[in-house]
């Protein structure tokens, strides 16, 4: 395939856009097709192609096993989510705005994943990252507004610190642009932190969260699914592109990368299980789950001579992740416009027992992966850290899927349009076809089907479920724990409200006291007798014949 296919991947998504202003009832049907260009790219890379025009060392390709995999499960979550999106927003009198934030967001997200340059990476991630802001403010209201307002403050700080190290970075690499250099070239302590903060505010790990747990709720259905499923991911790409992979630096910052993953995937689980929202939830079940990515990353940095298995590992946990955690949004979104029939909880309990690593899933064959990952490391702690983030995955995913149950009692409409429950059941498919599609992905899953893999797979979904039934059996209610739990993302986003407001000068206010005796020393003067009177009238006749003289 000609490398010009990558010029009509990017450009699919700009032109649609162009057409929905122009027609806009006949062109929102069909925007799902506008990830096609870029699943067909996946299967059937494209030579790179070079685009000096532009700026110098501009390119687009894909050149690894992660990119590609990237590239498919991106195109693959976005395509379902435009489908889904189109009734969701049918009766929306705002569609038009929605759909011109979500092509501009699906554009940049193609962009940063194709790119073989710097620029061209921090050009997607920025045009992603600001067109995202419309996206969770679209359904206006308080909430939406007060997470749209800490999303953007963030993004834009995260911005600063991306571009901030990128100066550094290429100073640092003599003058390349090009992403598979940086890699091989050294890079300093402070470039090093810029970027992985600066990225670290899009991933959403572990401290630098506080975004996330507001956006989702506030966010519709389609827009969560992306949101979580491709675009926080966005920023572990980052990091994984821009820095080197080995060195002094990268070795000093692989026990805290690994240390942030799992306090990310533990808090998670404690916090999620707090929530009252299932989208809160499973806001907090991203957290964790990118906890994961975060220990794989860890991993690589602290065994480089394992970086290509690890890089396997990354690609097939952020794909299992993606599509799991998209179906699971979009159910989310089902529960609260549709009175679902038991077919359609049967289909919801994939995805969420996927992401738990339930035998004979995508989840089963990515944790096994992670785990022989860690044998190889001799890290026996990590791999039981890993069992009972299972536990703690399973209960989280089950708290979730309880509470959609709960909020499905209100509606009425009892059918689901096709639209909305094709790419939706596809999406919840995935998790038993990834494996089967995927070879890498099945060798895996096979060789977690022996008895003692598949047991250590099986109980802690079994535990939560157990766990999960005695609680509903017991009425154990989070709500009043939830209601004294700190909310950092609301205090940090008022404080930031108030710093960035502009301050007025300063004006000195008269004393109210002494104005106030002047007021009745005048009013005594005037309301005084009839001789105060007139003396006052022959004072202002003078004072008038003194100036008609001059």
């Amino acid at each position: 395939m000609s490398g010009l296919w990558w010029l009509v991947v990017l450009s699919a998504p700009l032109l649609a856009s162009l057409a929905l202003w122009w027609r806009p009832t006949g062109t929102m049907p069909w925007l799902w097709l506008t990830c096609v260009p870029a699943l067909l790219a996946s299967i059937w890379p494209p030579a790179e192609l070079a685009l000096g025009p532009l700026w110098p060392g501009a390119a687009w390709g894909i050149e690894d096993n992660v990119g590609q995999v990237w590239l498919a499960f991106t195109a693959v979550l976005w395509g379902c989510a435009s489908c889904f999106a189109v009734k969701d927003l049918a009766d929306d009198t705002r569609r038009l705005r929605f759909w011109t934030f979500w092509l501009l967001s699906l554009a940049g997200n193609l962009l940063l994943i194709l790119a073989l340059d710097l620029a061209s990476f921090y050009v997607g991630f920025s045009v992603m990252s600001l067109a995202a802001y419309g996206l969770i403010v679209h359904l206006r209201g308080p909430g939406p507004r007060q997470a749209g307002r800490l999303y953007l403050q963030l993004a834009i700080l995260g911005e600063m610190l991306v571009y901030a190290g990128i100066m550094l970075r290429i100073h640092e690499a003599g003058g390349t642009l090009m992403l598979a250099d940086l890699q091989e070239l050294p890079i300093s302590q402070l470039t090093a932190a810029l970027l992985i903060v600066g990225f670290g505010l899009k991933a959403g790990f572990w401290p630098l969260h506080v975004w996330l747990p507001l956006a989702h709720p506030a966010a519709p259905a389609a827009a969560s699914a992306v949101l979580s499923g491709a675009m926080i991911k966005a920023g572990l790409l980052g990091i994984w592109r821009f820095l080197p992979v080995d060195g002094p630096v990268i070795q000093s910052w692989a026990v805290p990368i690994l240390t942030i993953g799992f306090i990310s995937m533990f808090y998670g689980v404690v916090i999620g299980l707090l929530q009252t929202k299932a989208k809160s939830v499973l806001a907090f079940s991203s957290i964790s789950q990118m906890g994961y990515l975060l220990v794989i990353l860890g991993l690589a940095w602290q065994h480089p001579d394992n970086r290509l298995l690890l890089a396997g590992v990354l690609a097939m946990y952020a794909a299992h992740h993606a599509l799991a955690k998209g179906a699971l949004f979009m159910g989310a979104g089902l529960s609260s416009h549709y009175r679902l029939s038991p077919w359609y909880w049967a289909a919801m309990l994939i995805p969420a027992v996927a992401l738990s690593g339930m035998p004979f899933t995508s989840g089963a064959a990515v944790k096994t992966a992670l785990k022989k990952a860690m044998e190889e490391g001799n890290h026996a702690l990590f791999i039981s850290l890993l069992t009972i983030g299972s536990l703690g995955t399973a209960l989280l995913v089950f708290r979730a899927v309880w509470l959609m149950r709960e909020q499905n009692a209100h509606p009425v409409n009892t059918a689901v349009h096709p639209s909305q429950a094709v790419p939706w059941t596809a999406l919840c498919i995935a998790p038993l076809a990834l494996p089967w599609i995927w070879p890498e992905l099945r060798d895996v899953l096979v060789y977690s089907l022996d008895l003692h893999s598949s047991w250590s797979l099986f109980w802690p979904v079994v535990l939560a479920l157990g766990i999960a039934l005695l609680a509903v059996r017991l009425g154990i209610d989070s709500r009043p724990v939830s209601r004294f739990l700190p909310e950092p993302a609301r205090w940090l986003s008022l404080r930031l409200k108030k710093l960035l407001r502009p301050r007025q000068a300063r004006k000195r206010a008269p004393r109210g006291t002494s104005w106030r005796k002047h007021e009745r020393h005048l009013n005594r003067l005037f309301t005084a007798s009839s001789v105060s009177s007139s003396a006052w009238i022959i004072g202002a006749l003078l004072l008038v014949g003194w100036m008609m003289a001059i």
